[in-house]
């Protein structure tokens, strides 16, 4: 009898994995015949400019270039760190996976190791337009076992914006561009003194906001240092080195000793972005901001608070290293990718869809939606956005980009470095003590062979 209930189990299960895989397929086709295509990404909000690009200018065009396929918009709408849970969540099934996510070029190494993504070396390997992306953007898409798993999407720089009408007050320069933090220090402390309303100096620190205070706030500090994260060479992390303290010093001298940053009901709100950029910044409220290029996004005429003449009240300046030290300037350089999940229900179509979004115009067109850099050598030779505002200094700021550790414990240690930073902005620890507490968390998560002695 036990052998007879064996065997019956046996001829049961490959009929319900049959009937599961049959299911997933028939799902992917939508009413009308056509083959449906999800496309996952964080949708902003209100304003989201992805969901506006979709709507208005890709799908319509594809859709009609393409009749067999519809594509649907699915997006989620969720923080920076909930969005990546939940896509991970979704990948984990046949019934749940989108057929084409945005992945955080950060977290590809993780998703990749992980399962949950398509390996596309095939895929490029037959495709021509390949050959006009940016290549260390490309690079930036392969993951540790050596595979590509994304397409790049957009690109990014970051720098100081400043504000010319609050400058001019304070006796500054409206071509203003500092040689080290101390110039840094120094502007905020002048604006302070002739305009004391006026908040001086702003850089992401609430943990709340994810991703942005490791990468605009701390990386853009770290490496104006001699100092960096991550050995690639060695594959091994520096966590006691003397960038991490100074950087941290920075952070303790605008928010605590010198009081040159947002009050902390502001600065440890999760939608300190939204207020300082498209509030408080336009209204000359604000006279520096440490952020990204995206975000003259805010001010065109489609954004959430348009600005006539940007680039006259406005200015955008590269980030100095600590002490002016060679090569003088320093950025983090990032994006979003298109991949497709290793359980989407069709890949052949899915890929048809990425190559659409990855063409020359379209490129051009979803980087000046969103305020980024496009991602294709060919695209940024176009009259509508080589015309973007400040668009030549984003550009030139990338000769001395950094990018985030290609490694997959990266963003498990970012977030010990959100939590070292909001510690030291909120005074509850000292540099020195903030520093010694991620040094043991991230021995902890990486291991002490993986630490740099």
């Amino acid at each position: 009898m036990k052998k007879i209930a064996l065997f019956t189990s046996l001829l049961v299960v490959p009929f319900l994995v049959a009937g599961c895989g049959n299911d997933a397929k028939e799902s992917s086709a939508s009413k009308d015949g056509k083959t449906e295509i999800k496309i996952t990404w964080r949708n902003t909000g209100d304003h989201d400019k992805m969901q506006k690009f979709l709507e208005e200018e890709f799908i319509p065009k594809f859709e009609k270039d393409n009749p067999d396929i519809k594509v649907t918009p699915s997006s989620i709408t969720a923080s920076e760190g909930d969005y990546f849970s939940k896509v991970a969540l979704s990948m984990q099934s046949e019934s749940t996976a989108p057929d084409i996510v945005a992945e955080d070029s950060f977290m590809l190494n993780s998703d990749a190791n992980a399962g949950y993504l398509t390996a596309l070396d095939d895929y490029v390997a037959k495709w021509d337009d390949w050959s006009n992306y940016t290549e260390n953007l490309k690079a930036g898409s392969i993951a540790q076992d050596g595979k590509l798993y994304a397409i790049p999407g957009t690109s990014d720089s970051r720098g100081i914006w400043f504000n010319k009408n609050v400058f001019k007050k304070a006796g500054l320069p409206e071509d203003w561009q500092p040689k080290t933090w101390e110039d840094i220090v120094a502007a905020a402390e002048k604006v302070k003194e002739t305009q004391p309303k006026v908040i001086p100096f702003g850089m992401g620190v609430a943990k709340a906001n994810g991703e942005s205070v490791s990468m605009q706030t701390f990386e853009m500090l770290l490496y104006g240092t001699k100092d960096q994260l991550f050995d690639s060479e060695t594959r091994k992390w520096d966590v006691n080195s003397q960038g991490i303290l100074d950087s941290l010093n920075f952070i303790d001298e605008i928010y605590n000793q010198k009081k040159l940053g947002p009050s902390l009901s502001i600065a440890i709100n999760s939608n300190y972005g939204s207020v300082m950029f498209q509030e408080k910044f336009p209204k000359d409220e604000v006279a520096m901001l440490l952020d990204g290029f995206w975000s003259q996004g805010n001010w065109t005429e489609s954004g959430a608070t348009p600005v006539e003449n940007m680039t006259e009240r406005f200015g955008f300046a590269a980030m100095p290293t600590q002490n002016g030290d060679a090569p003088g300037t320093t950025t983090m350089s990032g994006g979003w990718t298109w991949a497709i999940p290793a359980k989407a229900k069709n890949k052949e179509a899915s890929w048809k869809v990425i190559q659409a979004l990855g063409g020359k115009e379209e490129q051009a067109k979803r980087a000046i939606a969103e305020g980024n850099l496009t991602v294709r050598d060919d695209s940024a030779e176009l009259p509508e956005y080589k015309d973007q505002p400040f668009i030549a200094e984003a550009t030139s700021f990338l000769k001395n980009a950094h990018f985030r550790p290609a490694d997959d414990k990266y963003p498990n240690v970012s977030v010990e470095i959100q939590n070292m930073v909001e510690s030291v902005a909120t005074g509850s620890k000292t540099p020195e003590q903030a520093a010694k507490d991620y040094a043991t968390n991230v021995t902890r998560i990486v291991g002490e062979e993986n630490i740099k002695k």
